[in-house]
C-alpha cells in the first residue's frame, strides 16, 4: 500500500513539472525552429486573454489531429505578460487541456520581432503561420482562423 501511494505521488509530480515545462525563447530561437523544421509546422501565436485566440487554439489541435499521418506539428507560441510566465501560463494551459506544445516568447517590442515572423504582422493575435519547408509553403493569416480554413491550409501544405 505504502509503494502505491508513493507511486501515484510520483506520478502526480511528474505530471506537474510536465505541465510547467514551457520553454522561454527569444525572437530568433523562434526563427530558428521554424528555419529548421522537417514537417509541416503551424506557429499560432495567442495569449491567454484573447478571446478570439483561445477559441481558435481547439480548432488547430482538432485538425492536427485529424492530420496527424501527414506529420502536421503545432506550435502555440505564448504572447501573455512577463507577469503571467511561469506563473500562471502552465495552469491555463492545463485547464484548457492543450496537447500541442507551448512556448512563450520573451519578447516586449512588437516592432522588433512581428517583422522576423512577417512583414505584414502590425502585432495583433491571434496570428498563425503555416509553413512546409520542403515544399516551399507559406501561408500567414494576421486575423482568426476559422475551423474549415485550418482544414484547408494543412491540406494545401502538405500537397507533393
Amino acid at each position: 500500500m505504502k509503494r502505491l501511494l508513493i507511486l501515484f505521488l510520483l506520478m502526480c509530480s511528474g505530471q506537474v513539472l510536465l505541465a510547467q515545462n514551457i520553454k522561454k525563447l527569444q525572437i530568433d530561437d523562434l526563427v530558428r525552429i521554424i528555419d529548421s523544421s522537417k514537417t509541416p509546422l503551424i506557429v499560432n501565436f495567442w495569449a491567454s486573454w484573447c478571446t478570439p485566440c483561445i477559441h481558435e487554439i481547439p480548432w488547430f489541435e482538432s485538425a492536427v489531429a485529424e492530420y496527424k499521418d501527414k506529420q502536421v506539428k503545432l506550435l502555440l507560441v505564448s504572447l501573455d505578460f512577463k507577469e503571467d510566465y511561469p506563473k500562471n501560463l502552465p495552469a491555463f494551459i492545463k485547464k484548457n487541456n492543450y496537447q500541442s506544445e507551448v512556448v512563450w516568447l520573451n519578447e516586449t517590442n512588437a516592432d522588433t520581432f512581428c517583422p522576423k515572423i512577417d512583414p505584414s504582422w502590425d502585432g495583433a493575435i491571434p496570428v498563425s503561420l503555416f509553413i512546409n519547408k520542403t515544399t516551399n509553403y507559406r501561408s500567414f493569416f494576421n486575423r482568426q482562423v476559422t475551423a474549415p480554413q485550418v482544414k484547408i491550409e494543412i491540406e494545401k501544405m502538405t500537397k507533393p
